[in-house]
């Protein structure tokens, strides 16, 4: 030590500031290594939990939550990382907690919006209602849940947007990934169609779709037809529906209508179109004169004009 202090004179001066910037390098390595080390123990949990869980639900809960835990964490570790290098510096921490304290009273009251975020977020996971890789509606927007933090819910719809919703808007929640869904159908015909035959042949098409081999182990049950659900101006509407796996019911959806087409086009059942219907109108005794119609001399083209016989005045038609 005296050899050092021959070499250098100022060695005890710069001894403390030294030391000061060793630790403080090691405790950032310790953060550094802190924060490796619990993202991959949190995935070696993960990967433990899952090896004996084949529910598809389970797993994707946590994976949500693994992602929770390391985003908590990472925060935790700086937080604290960053209160020892304080310390090291010479900078008191009970002043700066205290502003800390009293700064955070202040914004709670001017940020209850972010403070909502963070109390809705840990809820929306506390009850399992949203995990990662669902497909959800929440505060008007709909897509695939690509990652979930207390802060937020970043969706991506089907034309590839990416919407970041705020937890604290949510306040219903929409989830069509739990479980099973419902495949529904409404299918249209005309009014002079049997509605007895129309159901024959949508079973037929629905047993062809379950014999299909990629759509078969998408289906959970056999089509079920509730009947007529409404007289449509020009069409009676029948409402059937498919039990499907999470996911599978928009594909089995298409599906059914491509095979419903081809099936309506060989059994020479109508898809109705709009009508239009004329109507004259009655005199007080209850006739009506019949309706004459003759094209208009001298018109070309797609439109044409009709004139009536019967002092009504010309309608045109196109």
């Amino acid at each position: 030590m005296e050899v050092l202090e021959s070499y250098f004179p100022n060695l005890e001066a710069w001894r403390g500031p030294l030391v000061s910037v060793l630790h403080v390098a090691l405790i950032l390595f310790l953060a550094w290594l802190a924060l490796r080390v619990s993202r991959r123990a949190l995935a070696r949990v993960r990967m433990r939990l899952q090896q004996d869980l084949d529910d598809s639900e389970r797993i994707k809960r946590l994976n949500t939550l693994e992602q929770v835990f390391r985003y908590v964490l990472a925060v935790l570790i700086v937080l604290v990382a960053g209160m020892l290098v304080l310390s090291e510096l010479g900078i008191s921490i009970a002043p700066v907690l205290a502003a800390a304290g009293v700064v955070g009273i202040a914004v709670g009251f001017g940020a209850q919006s972010l403070v909502k975020d963070y109390f809705t977020g840990l809820f929306l996971l506390l009850e399992n209602q949203v995990r990662q890789g669902d497909v959800v509606e929440i505060g008007g927007k709909g897509g695939l849940v690509e990652e979930m933090t207390l802060r937020y819910i970043r969706l991506r719809d089907y034309e590839g947007s990416v919407h970041y919703v705020p937890n604290g808007i949510i306040d219903t929640v929409t989830n069509r990934s739990r479980g099973f869904a419902f495949a529904v159908v409404d299918v249209s015909v005309a009014y002079r169609e049997d509605v007895d035959a129309v159901c024959a042949v949508m079973r037929e098409a629905a047993a062809e779709l379950r014999a299909d081999p990629e759509l078969s182990s998408k289906i959970v049950e056999d089509i079920e037809i509730a009947g007529v659900e409404q007289w449509a101006d020009s069409a009676v509407v029948i409402r059937c529906r498919f039990k499907t796996l999470p996911l599978e019911q928009w594909n089995v959806r298409r599906a059914y209508l491509q095979r419903l087409k081809k099936a309506f086009d060989a059994a020479d059942i109508e898809i109705p179109f709009p009508h239009l219907t004329l109507y004259q109108g009655q005199n007080k005794e209850g006739g009506a004169p019949p309706l004459r119609l003759a094209p208009v001399e001298g018109l070309r083209g797609p439109e044409h004009h009709l004139a009536t016989d019967s002092g009504l005045p010309s309608a045109r038609s196109g």
